[in-house]
């Protein structure tokens, strides 16, 4: 069955049905078509467009077709319909007659798509918080565990000073924190209705609007019949937002495939989600990590197409725009997949500890609390940054850390060192004295944790 056809003689040629077609992937939100539809027609009723028996008549009917759907009586993969709208309105009209072919009045598949759309979008980006609010509750276990795990800090990938493990987490706590908030940014624009927008200019039946909108929990009904029909801004946002939301999981995994290869040791990740060689037994591999690194590129993908589909368009509804759904909807399960298998993966893994402090200790990442120390002691910054760079070219001739160098050896550069300098610079003491908040010590730590832990409830 097609929707339309009437000033039609000749048949469509096959291949321009396959190649018009959408069933295929529409068919992803016939939850959202039919629930869409129930708003419709009981709106109609409301405005006796319809009666109450024929409104009650074709919501039984459209709640069939949706069991049967969900129970796969009715099957979506072998249907010669041309879209979900065709599909769920033939098999009505099959199931209860003349009546079923009242469910169209006042609305066009313009408008109907949109709507469908909207409310499939809606749903995923509610599913997509939920998976990053499980993230960051993982993240924010490790954070409370490793107040006191110190590691070092990096900067251009070289060791820069010393911080904890909760520390390092809560630079991606903050990442996925202003993720969620993207997402209720885009929920929050997005939540208005464009059913009742017809085609383009609106329909000659006295529709009640905003009655269809609070039936589908939007804020209000949109306030332009056209651009009801032709706006996609809101899957550009959220792919935008899918691609910050890849971005940060792929600078997270690229950390912890560095963290565990062999040079550097600070993680062992759980067997469930590592991968062998075929002929190197000895391999384990970030496989996972890996390929959520290497996804990111497939939802940036995605943003770049919608954004070249709709650069050209003219208003209102272009056939153009049918190209939204297929790589959307790739970019949604791919983005769902990956944080979902990110959380696991960092829920699993163990943390050498002792390794990371090694390193830290080894790495002159208390070369600035020497400094530190110089300037509370009466040397100005700039001679005191000076003199420690002589301090650290001679620990490297002598392949030992700042705090093995003996104190006379200190002295000879600068007099002003005495033998608290050692306790000045251990790692606990760096790290411990930072305490504004938004730095490691554990003091401050402890705040932002609690602010956290308010945060997630």
């Amino acid at each position: 069955m097609k929707l339309w056809g009437g000033r039609f003689t000749k048949e469509t040629n096959q291949l321009v049905h396959n190649f018009n077609a959408s069933l295929s992937f529409d068919r992803k939100f016939y939850r959202q078509d039919i629930e869409g539809s129930i708003a419709h027609v009981t709106m109609l009723a409301k405005q006796q467009i319809l009666t109450d028996a024929e409104r009650d008549e074709i919501i039984k009917g459209l709640k069939g077709i949706l069991s049967d759907i969900d129970n796969d009586i009715l099957d979506l993969d072998n249907s010669e319909h041309e879209d979900i709208h065709s599909f769920v309105e033939a098999h009505l009209i099959e199931r209860i007659g003349n009546v079923g072919k009242k469910l169209h009045t006042g609305r066009s598949r313009n408008d109907q798509v949109a709507l469908d759309m909207k409310l499939y979008t809606r749903d995923e980006l509610k599913e997509t918080d939920a998976l990053l609010k499980d993230l960051l509750e993982t993240i924010l276990k490790i954070m409370d565990e490793n107040t006191e795990t110190y590691m070092p800090g990096f900067t251009h990938l070289q060791k820069a000073q010393p911080i904890t493990l909760a520390h390092h987490m809560g630079a991606y706590f903050e990442m996925f924190k202003r993720d969620r908030s993207r997402i209720a940014d885009i929920i929050k624009r997005m939540n208005t209705s464009p059913i009742g927008s017809g085609a383009l200019a609106g329909t000659t039946y006295p529709l009640d609007r905003e009655y269809t909108a609070s039936l589908l929990n939007f804020d209000c009904a949109t306030l332009n019949s056209m651009d009801s029909v032709a706006d996609r801004d809101y899957l550009i946002e959220m792919l935008s937002a899918f691609s910050t939301i890849m971005m940060h999981l792929s600078r997270f995994c690229e950390e912890f495939i560095i963290w565990n290869s062999n040079e550097y040791r600070f993680i062992e990740l759980d067997d469930a989600y590592s991968t062998g060689s075929s002929i190197m037994p000895q391999k384990k591999n970030p496989d996972i990590a890996e390929l959520v690194r290497g996804k990111t590129g497939r939802v940036y993908g995605a943003l770049v197409s919608l954004l070249t589909t709709m650069k050209g368009l003219p208003l209102a509804y272009n056939k153009d725009m049918q190209e939204d759904k297929e790589f959307t909807f790739d970019a949604i399960d791919t983005t769902k997949g990956c944080i979902k298998l990110f959380t696991g993966m960092l829920a699993t893994t163990h943390f050498n500890k002792d390794v990371m402090e090694e390193s830290a200790k080894n790495g002159f990442t208390n070369a600035t609390d020497v400094a530190d120390y110089l300037v509370n002691h009466g040397v100005p910054f700039r001679d005191a940054h000076g003199i420690v760079g002589q301090l650290v070219l001679m620990c490297i001739e002598k392949d030992i850390p700042l705090d093995k160098l003996p104190l006379d050896e200190y002295k000879k550069i600068c007099p002003a060192f005495e033998e608290d300098i050692y306790e000045a610079i251990s790692i606990r003491t760096c790290v411990e004295k930072r305490v504004t908040i938004g730095a490691p010590g554990k003091d401050a730590m402890k705040k932002v944790i609690a602010i956290y832990k308010d945060y997630l409830k």
